[in-house]
């Protein structure tokens, strides 16, 4: 499912416009970014959390060449599914 997918689905499913299908979705995105920038953590009951979680820096290898190069320390972010999501993925 790619985004127009789900803007279809939202817009079908609440019978709004596809346009404010569109809005919702990059409100939800872009507020769940914007939360990761300042630390927070953003968790959606059942769903699951959105965190930022800190790389250490370390050492790696240049496929290519073989030879070994510094990765610098950074941050990232990270999904952890909910109980129900988890539960959701796994039945038959």
């Amino acid at each position: 499912m790619n985004k127009a997918d789900l803007v279809d689905k939202i817009a079908g499913a609440c019978e709004i416009s596809k346009a404010q299908a569109t809005t919702a979705i990059d409100t939800a995105v872009s507020s769940i970014t914007g939360a990761l920038k300042k630390g927070d953590r953003v968790a959606l009951i059942g769903f699951g959390t959105f965190s930022v979680s800190q790389r250490k820096a370390r050492n790696g290898r240049n496929p290519q060449t073989g030879a070994t190069i510094k990765i610098a320390a950074r941050k990232v972010a990270k999904f952890t599914p909910g109980a129900e999501l988890k539960k959701a993925v796994n039945k038959k």
